[in-house]
């Protein structure tokens, strides 16, 4: 058995950047053809351009379940069928619980929780019939941790692990594999983005994530440093290759050791 992906088609959603770009990629250097989609253009174009007959690009919003099942029905009658889906469209809007807005809870749920639900469903319906497939949901080491001022985020990300694992429980005996990834701070936009609200430099700020901080009750990350999408990536291509044939329902931690698998 190898990782090779070879004639498996595969969507990934939140595809034009940071993570979602770096799955794409990976996929990509298997064998596989992906449909790239996000809710901005640029970045998938961009892809398509740079994997010339291996990526498709579509923009696409999770939140509108007409809008996935449209998108997935076209998908398979103009590429064929689909082998692979990745859940990785996600947003972060970090407050306290007290100052938290009603609309920034509902939007963090519509993308990480209802998004993954929408695209897995349409995935899954027709997975189920063929006898085969993967689904692989991007969530984060935040869903089995406490973090100050990501209440909404890891609510929102513990409810797309425990989806996906009742998920992959009910199509198991028809041949698809569910599965999530939980990465730990990783060297994105919305990484960076949570440092500059910090005001502190990126150097500063990685420095602070990798030796942990006591007043947040935070760790450090033992491995001493801060993952590159890729790290995720591979993770991902692992989970939906025929190496990982009898593993589902699974959590895979990639976050250096950061939680201390709490």
């Amino acid at each position: 058995m190898t990782t090779s992906l070879t004639g498996r088609l595969a969507l990934v959603t939140g595809a034009g950047r940071g993570i979602g770009a770096a799955v794409v990629t990976a996929l990509v250097e298997e064998g596989a053809r992906v449909l790239a989609t996000d809710l901005g253009s640029d970045g998938v174009k961009a892809l398509a351009l740079k994997y010339d007959g291996q990526v498709v690009a579509r923009t696409l919003d999770v939140t509108d379940a007409d809008a996935v099942e449209a998108l997935v029905a076209d998908a398979e009658r103009t590429l064929g069928p689909l082998d692979i889906a990745v859940n990785v469209a996600g947003i972060l809007r970090s407050s306290s619980v007290v100052d938290l807005e009603d609309e920034d809870w509902a939007a963090t749920f519509a993308v990480n929780a209802d998004g993954v639900f929408h695209v897995s469903r349409a995935a899954a319906r027709r997975m189920a019939g063929r006898g085969r497939g993967s689904i692989v949901t991007v969530a984060s080491n935040a869903a089995g941790v406490p973090r100050a001022g990501m209440a909404a985020y890891a609510a929102s990300k513990a409810a797309a692990v425990m989806f996906t694992r009742c998920l992959g429980l009910e199509v198991a005996a028809r041949g698809v594999r569910c599965n999530t990834v939980s990465p730990g701070s990783t060297l994105t936009d919305m990484q960076r983005a949570l440092w500059a609200a910090s005001g502190a430099d990126d150097e500063t700020a990685a420095r602070g994530v990798i030796e942990g901080d006591l007043a947040a009750h935070r760790t450090g990350i033992p491995l001493g440093r801060i993952a590159d999408p890729r790290d995720v990536a591979d993770a991902v291509v692992f989970l939906v290759s025929d190496r990982a044939r009898h593993i589902t329902m699974h959590d895979l931690y990639v976050d250096g050791g950061a939680t201390l698998r709490a």
